[in-house]
């Protein structure tokens, strides 16, 4: 409280009665300085509070559905808002600290319960129409197929994926046919017979052939899968692998991987992600996603925004009464809410012109 003969500095002095004017005026000011921060601290205490919120929540809705979002908000305003928000939040420590150990904690504890089906967990009808769209996509598998045959490396793998099939085929064609009294001798006259065949052969044009050979392989792979895809029933086949697994429960998941690999892949996802965001690309198709909004919905008000967000008045009410009793009350409790609320009324209370207005009363 300012005592008499304390003024506030620069304001204008009056003499009134053998008591100073000013003098009074600041005492006058200080009881309703006092006042103010008790009718806020009022407001913000128990009940109170839910009917403030309602009431503020309401009046902000109001002034919002005069406000035209793209009026408001430019579009290289949001494009900065996004880039930012992307650069800071999603190269955040605590991003960067959590990611391995939430993959921990999802593989040692939701994945460890056995109350809980996969089919309860995620729905057959959207699995259903996500293979389907998938295996729908012709003309990526087609790019896909054509890019893989430019790859000799691929074309090799394909030639050994052939070769495998068909030496397990001859295999077991060969143990039946030993079977057979007599057989097993001609076969193997004419296994070492093929043997110094390819030993002859090495060294001259193998390479070539193996090469030529390879991507033969490869076409004719690349061919089957085209058939399997657009004619065998994958489709049908996928959905009785999915539903084989629908009926088991969430700790089922990890027969196909360990701890360590789900903790390994999370923290690889989560790098890339954090590489791609830092490129000049990246930032781009950020900006084409701001304009590409504020096309649909630059028109709308603030408070139509609400519902295409899916929020409402009581929603938003209701988070800040989630939170909001807790928060204020810790503030009560150490007395800094009191002390924030004073520090920002008492420039008005004691401004020249609240105490000339009472000084001259």
């Amino acid at each position: 409280m300012i005592t008499d003969g304390e003024f506030a500095p620069g304001a204008p002095h009056y003499e009134r009665d053998g008591w100073t004017a000013m003098g009074q005026a600041q005492e006058i000011a200080e009881r309703l300085l006092d006042a103010q921060v008790r009718f806020v601290l009022a407001e913000v205490s128990g009940d109170r509070l839910t009917e403030v919120v309602a009431r503020d929540t309401e009046a902000v809705l109001a002034v919002a559905d005069t406000l035209v979002f793209g009026e408001i908000v430019r579009v290289e305003q949001a494009k900065q808002t996004v880039t930012v928000i992307v650069d800071l939040i999603g190269g955040s420590p605590v991003f960067a600290d959590m990611a391995g150990v939430f993959a921990d904690a999802i593989y040692d504890r939701i994945a460890a319960d056995n109350d809980y089906r996969l089919g309860d967990v995620v729905d057959r009808e959207p699995v259903e129409a996500l293979l389907e769209k998938i295996l729908g996509m012709h003309q990526a598998q087609e790019r896909i197929l054509d890019r893989l045959t430019e790859s000799p490396l691929v074309a090799t793998v394909a030639s050994k994926f052939v070769d495998k099939l068909l030496n397990d085929f001859v295999q077991a064609n060969r143990e039946r046919a030993e079977k057979i009294p007599g057989v097993s001798s001609l076969m193997s006259i004419g296994q070492s017979a093929a043997n110094r065949a390819k030993k002859a052969a090495d060294g001259t044009f193998v390479g070539d052939l193996a090469g030529k050979g390879a991507m033969f392989a490869l076409k004719r792979t690349n061919n089957a899968i085209r058939e399997m895809l657009r004619d065998a029933p994958v489709h049908a086949a996928a959905m009785e692998f999915w539903d084989l697994h629908a009926d088991e429960p969430v700790s089922g998941l990890r027969d196909y991987l360990s701890g360590k690999d789900l903790n390994e892949l999370v923290l690889l996802c989560y790098e890339i992600a954090v590489t791609t965001r830092e490129k000049e690309y990246f930032g781009v198709l950020l900006d084409e996603c701001v304009e590409v909004f504020f096309h649909k919905y630059g028109e709308y008000t603030l408070a139509a925004l609400l519902p295409e967000l899916g929020l409402t008045g009581d929603d938003i009410g209701a988070e800040i009464l989630r939170y909001g009793p807790a928060v204020i009350e810790g503030a009560k409790r150490n007395g800094v809410l009191a002390g924030l609320i004073r520090e920002r009324l008492e420039p008005f209370f004691l401004s020249e012109e609240v105490l000339g207005i009472l000084a001259a009363e």
